[in-house]
């Protein structure tokens, strides 16, 4: 089995990724990282575009849920708690633990999940590894240090990869 760091398709925002879009892959699930991808990272509530955007997803049957590595209980708890979705924390990503804690929450399965993140090293290594369809963004508020700076610089080449295929479909 081949193994690859390029997500199947790259955003420049969450909500570009529409129910529509969802839909035309089979989609039945999202699950969505937060920091970075949904909100910078340390935000305590979620924006009006969020929860509308969330509110399209789940108005067309889309099931959501948000998986994150973030270790801070009581911030990601509000923000989720806020949302009403369900939330899978210390998720352990790229481990499969959280993606399937948080499929079996909607009985789903991995062809008819995806997961939308921004960082390579966990939500897409992780996606890809179990078999989810990697929806990538753009990091909502680009590196909040120096090592999440050279991991989004390491991952160019491959998200640049990801949209000249998107450009020929």
């Amino acid at each position: 089995m081949s193994l690859s760091i390029i997500p199947h398709r790259v955003f420049k925002r969450f909500t570009d990724v529409t129910p529509q879009v969802l839909k035309s892959m089979d989609i039945h699930l999202l699950l969505c990282d937060l920091d970075n991808t949904l909100a910078p990272p340390k935000t305590r509530h979620p924006t009006q575009e969020v929860r509308d955007w969330i509110a399209s997803l789940t108005d067309a049957g889309i099931g959501f849920a948000i998986v994150s590595n973030n270790r801070s209980g009581s911030r990601v708890l509000d923000y989720c708690g806020e949302l009403g979705v369900p939330y899978i924390g210390h998720a352990g990503k790229p481990k499969p633990g959280g993606f399937k804690r948080a499929m079996a929450l909607f009985h789903e399965m991995p062809e008819h999940t995806a997961m939308l993140g921004d960082l390579w090293t966990t939500d897409i290594l992780g996606a890809r590894l179990w078999g989810l369809t990697m929806l990538a963004v753009e990091p909502v508020e680009g590196a909040p240090n120096f090592g999440h700076w050279l991991l989004y610089q390491m991952h160019r080449p491959f998200m640049a990869a990801a949209r000249r295929r998107q450009q020929k479909k």
